[in-house]
């Protein structure tokens, strides 16, 4: 596995990465990765834990609901830097491109894709020097119809989060792949009634492609 014993894993993102985790950090006791049956980094946290005890990893969840790039750049000297991370994982980019559709005349809203990769930039321009490793996640839209508007949307924001990842060397989890090949068995609402929200499948999907992305040993 790549992450090294004793190592801080720090995991940033909108609702998707919250899940009702704990203020102001989530990490610690009981529901503190996230809520009920605890989305991604929580799963993420136990299978860390439960097949790599002798490593310590300390994961902290850093997921704020409704959160786009820009409200990261807000919160990243309190929420990245001043955690010093080894690790950094980072989802970003739904709220990004869903403001753009169910807000349509709030265009204050939106970030749009020029911004959204300047930003992003700047962001791991200022902080991959100081990690050992850097994991960046794709947004994605739990739909099949590769014609709709807000899929394809998405998918040319995950375009870029995947030119990033290679720019920084950085490893890069495509959501989107990840979630594409469950539903070529499922109907999407089978997985997140929203498209974006995922039941416990969904957030499955998504630890999984981390944990294969940072090379986790079933």
């Amino acid at each position: 596995m790549k992450l090294s014993p004793n190592s801080r894993l720090v995991m940033i993102g909108d609702s998707v990465t919250d899940h009702g985790r704990a203020q102001p950090a989530g990490e610690g006791l009981f529901e503190a990765v996230g809520r009920g049956w605890g989305g991604y980094v929580a799963q993420v946290d136990a299978l860390l834990q439960a097949t790599y005890p002798e490593h310590h990893i300390r994961v902290t969840n850093k997921g704020t609901s409704g959160n786009n790039v820009k409200n990261l750049a807000e919160r990243w000297q309190s929420d990245v830097l001043d955690l010093k991370p080894n690790w950094l994982s980072i989802a970003i980019g739904i709220n990004d491109v869903w403001r753009q559709f169910d807000l349509p005349r709030q265009p204050e809203t939106w970030v749009l894709p020029d911004e959204y990769e300047a930003t992003y930039e700047m962001l791991l321009q200022k902080t991959r020097p100081l990690l050992d490793g850097l994991v960046l996640i794709t947004p994605y839209y739990i739909e099949t119809n590769r014609a709709d508007p807000m899929r394809k949307r998405m998918d040319e924001y995950g375009d870029i989060v995947k030119k990033l990842a290679a720019r920084h060397n950085a490893l890069c989890v495509d959501s989107q792949a990840a979630f594409d090949r469950v539903l070529a068995h499922y109907h999407p609402m089978s997985i997140a009634w929203d498209r974006i929200h995922p039941n416990h499948i969904g957030y499955m999907i998504l630890a999984k492609a981390f944990l294969q992305a940072i090379d986790f040993n079933w």
